[in-house]
């Protein structure tokens, strides 16, 4: 995974985001970029966010729905947006091929090549065919919907398609699945920005969870409990109370009556993970929060998040965000409050 930076703040204090919508847009797709940057507040309550609609022309838009949008903003938003978000559009993304975008669509995306800050580019679900037709997937990792998947793999030979997970981060570029996973990316990258508190914020305004990881299946076998076969659900939410213990997964699989093999093939079938990933995901998580809203220490907050030790913790908090803790905390805990002691 990329690791985490700090969000760079527009001009009034706010990122921009430009949503790209073409003819035949998703307006759910559309409408989660919005509710959840449009939500996202810093500690004093002020947006975080300038969330604009922007089209290759603006004006009347038509949906996939019966009914049209307005996009009050046009391509020189996204040529200047710091980050760019590419919602699907089903009538046309399929039948994209390499340089088949407008000349001035794929020089909006991919920006001014004089900017001073990074910009990010991201897709849900087949918006991905967008971001391959400009060029902006050559040598990278992606995804899009499990569906789409073998059309844009033969359509684009020299992107690495994983068809089975929720989203993938190439850092400056992002690509996501269905729309249940632009919510996923949505939270991630505002996550990135401004730390897992604000995020988990977002995600309880919004009523949705707070955070599934992007190497997650995007199809999961069982996501509801089927009638006649015993969940996993009672321990994994046994687990979330007891994340400082040493759990095993034969403790987790008597949770729920069950043996071993029986439970790890039901957790699966359940979240799309394995139950060490799922407990390790969780673990990470709680250090997370730990790091940006405590002075503890990262042996404590090892002993906390159930690693046991500092090193422990610093090798998992590196394998799954890029960076070591004390990095993190800076990051999260340096905005707008500089001068306080790290402690690692």
């Amino acid at each position: 995974m990329t690791p985490v930076r700090p969000a760079t703040p527009a001009h009034n204090g706010r990122r921009t985001v430009a949503v790209l919508v073409r003819d035949g847009v998703l307006p759910m797709e559309l409408g989660l970029v919005h509710q959840l940057f449009g939500t996202a507040r810093s500690a004093a309550g002020q947006p975080l966010y300038d969330v604009r609609t922007c089209a290759p022309r603006p004006g009347r838009i038509r949906t996939d729905a019966d009914f049209p949008i307005y996009a009050e903003h046009g391509l020189a938003t996204v040529a200047t947006a710091d980050t760019v978000l590419v919602p699907a559009s089903h009538e046309t993304d399929e039948g994209l091929r390499p340089g088949g975008l407008a000349t001035e669509l794929a020089e909006a995306l991919r920006g001014p090549e004089d900017a001073s800050a990074p910009r990010r580019i991201a897709s849900i679900c087949t918006g991905s065919f967008v971001l391959a037709a400009a060029g902006l997937l050559d040598g990278r990792r992606a995804t899009t919907h499990w569906m789409s998947a073998d059309l844009f793999a033969r359509t684009f030979p020299s992107v690495t398609v994983d068809p089975g997970v929720l989203y993938v981060d190439e850092g400056r570029i992002l690509t996501s699945a269905g729309e249940a996973a632009g919510i996923d990316l949505c939270l991630h990258m505002i996550r990135r920005d401004h730390g897992a508190a604000v995020a988990a914020e977002v995600a309880r305004r919004t009523v949705v969870p707070p955070h599934r990881e992007g190497g997650q299946a995007q199809y999961i076998q069982r996501p509801v409990e089927s009638e006649g076969l015993t969940s996993t659900s009672a321990s994994r939410a046994w687990a979330l109370t007891r994340l400082a213990e040493p759990l095993t997964l034969a403790e987790l699989a008597a949770h729920d009556a069950m043996s071993v093999r029986t439970y790890s093939r039901r957790f699966r079938e359940e979240t799309g993970l394995t139950p060490i990933q799922w407990l390790t995901q969780r673990r990470v998580d709680r250090a997370r929060e730990l790091l940006e809203q405590t002075d503890h220490t990262v042996d404590r907050i090892a002993t906390e998040a159930g690693f046991g030790t500092g090193a422990s913790l610093r090798a998992h908090f590196q394998a799954g965000l890029g960076v070591p803790p004390g990095a993190y905390r800076s990051t999260f805990r340096g905005n707008g409050r500089e001068g306080e002691r790290v402690r690692t």
